[in-house]
């Protein structure tokens, strides 16, 4: 398997250098700069490259060419949008990068409510509590019949802790969830928030599915032309969000986005950390029945939480992912295609040194070096065990 790691670009505090030095050889990155709806230019694409070239790497994965909200709401004029959107993956390939992974969630990309989660043992980490998702939802954003969308228990304690918050807590929590997390590709205050939501009335999960399946068939033809492999992310976390539908969450949504374009260009991201937060998905089974399309391996743990929703970031071999079973499963993958899966450790714990420095939430160097380290170990393994 490939060994990649995710690299925010010039601005990241975790350089190029840092990244050969893990030990990794492949880049997962984007031109995070370029508006979202912006044809990526072949110089642009060539500059990044090369820059990565130039520290003895290579750009492996882009992640991600970011979905117009238009298209995802089927708005007048989306299908301009997806033509751009398929010309930036023309001139990717172009440049000889060709796995894109990208998604469809609704305004929000991957969410949490707290990016420094203490644990025991001192480590910070990302979580979502489903607290604190109510308390914005119904007691800050103020949607509409908001109540309704939670657990009427999970709702009650909305209401105690929101009371004893001061508004200096309703603003830090306001700023986790709307104001963009890394590599997201909108950021909202409030009242933006509140503007784009009512854009997605009346689009539901029927909806936001066939407008997924339109854009599909606009933009497979031309990633297989190409030849470039588009690999969908799932849902992150993999449920509705302030009244948000969701279609990449469960293996009836994977196998339902397969059949709307039957084409090796189409494939899959697949996400351990998201697809495991479901206690529903089987992901070993899932990663063995669509291994033959999965482009692309984000490689993490969840640990899901008493009330059944809220959740956090667990050690790369511990939490609700067996991953042993799971890089079998890949490395099976691999077989079946023939080819070598890229794949990254993800959302590190902030450990020692990461607690004293900058670095971008979810993604500081110890941390995931700890978990590419785990994980090497776990693949090197069973490759040991296969040869003898």
């Amino acid at each position: 398997m490939i060994e990649t790691w995710r690299w925010f670009g010039p601005d990241d505090p975790v350089t190029l250098e840092d990244v050969r030095q893990a030990g990794a050889t492949g880049i997962v990155t984007a031109l995070h700069d370029q508006p979202n709806g912006t044809v990526w230019s072949v110089e642009a694409i060539a500059e990044r490259r090369d820059m990565i070239a130039a520290a003895g790497l290579k750009w492996e994965v882009v992640e991600s060419v970011p979905v117009h909200e238009d298209i995802k709401r089927g708005a007048p004029g989306w299908e301009d949008k997806a033509d751009a959107w398929a010309q930036s993956i023309r001139n990717l390939a172009a440049c000889d990068i060709r796995t894109v992974c990208y998604n469809f969630m609704p305004l929000l990309d991957w969410t949490r409510t707290d990016l420094t989660h203490a644990l025991p043992d001192g480590a910070l980490c990302l979580r979502y509590d489903a607290v604190d998702a109510a308390v914005f939802d119904i007691h800050i954003l103020g949607r509409e019949a908001a109540a309704a969308d939670h657990n009427p228990e999970i709702a009650a304690r909305a209401a105690t802790r929101h009371a004893a918050m001061s508004e200096a807590d309703c603003q830090q929590l306001t700023r986790t969830i709307i104001a963009g997390l890394p590599g997201a590709e909108e950021s909202f205050d409030l009242d933006s928030f509140r503007a784009h939501l009512a854009m997605y009335d009346g689009i539901d999960t029927a909806r936001l599915r066939s407008n997924l399946a339109a854009f599909l068939r606009r933009v497979v033809p031309v990633a297989e032309e190409v030849g470039v492999t588009l690999g969908i992310h799932p849902d992150d976390p993999p449920f509705p969000i302030f009244g948000l539908p969701r279609v990449v969450s469960t293996a009836e949504d994977l196998q339902a986005i397969l059949d709307m374009a039957d084409s090796p260009a189409n494939g899959l991201t697949f996400c351990t950390g998201s697809l495991g937060v479901r206690a529903d998905n089987d992901l070993p089974a899932m990663l063995t029945r669509f291994g033959p399309r999965v482009a692309f391996l984000h490689l993490r743990a969840t640990l899901r939480e008493a009330d059944g929703i809220s959740f956090h970031e667990a050690p790369h071999l511990a939490g609700d992912v067996d991953m042993v079973a799971i890089c079998k499963a890949a490395l099976e993958a691999e077989t079946a295609q023939g080819r070598a899966l890229p794949f990254r450790p993800d959302h590190g714990h902030m450990l020692a040194h990461d607690q004293r420095t900058t670095s971008t939430p979810g993604y500081p160097y110890i941390g995931r070096l700890r978990g590419l380290a785990e994980l090497r170990g776990i693949l090197h393994t069973l490759a040991h065990s296969a040869a003898t």
